[in-house]
């Protein structure tokens, strides 16, 4: 876990645990909020970001949020960590209900969690007023390649979508062609080599789709802190609506 991440970790604790209703309205809590799901009969943890400016009244744009390898498990939290620490930084820029499941398998793909992504998306339709036309979806690592596959099988769904070094390959990226689409890789990443995203966007402007890539120079695997923190990712979301 890295450093930066811990303090961020305490805070989102004290939400999780100490987070009633607001004074906003007496029924619906903010922050991050823990949640507990059946799937097939198994009981999944997961979370909600609730921003303070939430109103049950108004349908709410919503992020799907797909984790990488290193936070699967099934505590139910650490999905939370890299996202959720760019919000606490700088929660102005996101103004969306989060969804955070967590993929317990680390070395299954998102694709195979799609029914306990698509539960939890749908269990979140009765808790909270979501704005349907303004759902979108982005990941990093694996989630970043479950963003690219998900938005494949559900390319109605979401109103764009936001792979973090992530990859796919020429059938998906052709399922994919008609999203607003901005990716995002370091091109020193030893874990996912950034062709696997240039061959993405490559392939949907040859279908006449159009991908916006962001390469950062000089930089790893960890591409999230910069897509996450500093490109106004939130800002591009609200810019599309289906």
């Amino acid at each position: 876990m890295s450093p930066a991440i811990i303090p961020i970790l305490a805070f989102v604790l004290i939400f999780i645990i100490a987070c009633p209703a607001s004074a906003i309205d007496n029924d619906t809590a903010r922050g991050f909020v823990m949640k507990t799901i059946k799937v097939d009969g198994k009981a999944l943890n997961y979370v909600v970001y609730v921003p303070r400016l939430y109103n049950p009244s108004k349908p709410m744009p919503t992020i799907i949020f797909l984790n990488g390898k290193g936070e699967c498990g099934t505590d139910g939290l650490k999905q939370c960590f890299h996202f959720g620490n760019a919000i606490m930084l700088d929660s102005g820029k996101w103004p969306f209900l989060v969804l955070f499941p967590q993929k317990q398998d680390s070395e299954s793909l998102w694709e195979d969690e799609e029914p306990m992504v698509m539960a939890i998306y749908r269990q979140a339709q009765k808790d909270y007023n979501i704005d349907k036309s303004r759902l979108y979806l982005t990941g990093l690592s694996q989630g970043g390649h479950g963003t690219w596959a998900i938005a494949a099988r559900n390319p109605d769904l979401f109103a764009a979508i936001a792979p973090v070094c992530g990859w796919a390959d020429k059938q998906i990226a052709e399922k994919v062609v008609k999203l607003p689409i901005w990716t995002f890789h370091g091109d020193q990443d030893q874990a996912v080599d950034v062709e696997r995203s240039r061959e993405m966007e490559k392939w949907i402007s040859a279908a006449g789709g159009n991908c916006k890539l962001t390469i950062y120079p000089g930089v790893g695997h960890n591409s999230w802190d910069n897509a996450y923190r500093n490109e106004g990712l939130g800002d591009w979301f609200l810019q599309h609506k289906k």
